[in-house]
């Protein structure tokens, strides 16, 4: 495992509490700035695990999940698993989910930063949308993406 591979930032308790608030709110059926739950069942258990979530959507109608902190735990079990749920209030959206390639990353990565910098910014070491693109290869395979597409019900 590489470096990139390994990268992984332990939230604070700062972050708990505002992940906490969030996803409180959004399980009240309150999305904040387009919000959602996360539910992933365990790689190991099988038991779901949720955590919040910024769904990034682009114009051509993709889907992504981001993952600012790097291989968290929801990361390794989407890997293992390929499916999961975001939710808000009792609204649930079942979903597959595709990781991104590196190469494809930078545009996703921009898109991501230029929409929740001020949020997400402190696990991206200065690095914002307005990066040279070389900037943004550089530091790809550090940031896990899904794609994420509809799955039947």
């Amino acid at each position: 495992m590489n470096a990139a591979e390994a990268r992984y930032v332990q939230p604070k308790a700062a972050t708990n509490f505002f992940n906490e608030t969030v996803a409180r709110l959004t399980r009240m059926g309150i999305s904040v700035y387009g919000s959602r739950v996360l539910a992933v069942k365990g790689r190991k258990t099988g038991e779901w695990r949720t955590t919040p979530v910024n769904p990034l959507s682009l114009a051509d109608g993709a889907r992504y999940l981001v993952a600012p902190r790097g291989n968290t735990q929801w990361v390794r079990n989407l890997r293992a698993i390929g499916t999961g749920e975001l939710r808000v209030g009792r609204r649930t959206e079942p979903f597959t989910a595709t990781e991104v390639a590196d190469d494809d990353k930078p545009a996703i990565l921009r898109a991501y930063l230029k929409r929740w910098k001020f949020e997400v910014g402190v696990f991206f070491d200065g690095v914002d949308a307005k990066a040279p693109e070389e900037k943004l290869r550089e530091i790809a395979p550090g940031y896990p993406i899904f794609r994420i597409e509809p799955a039947a019900r």
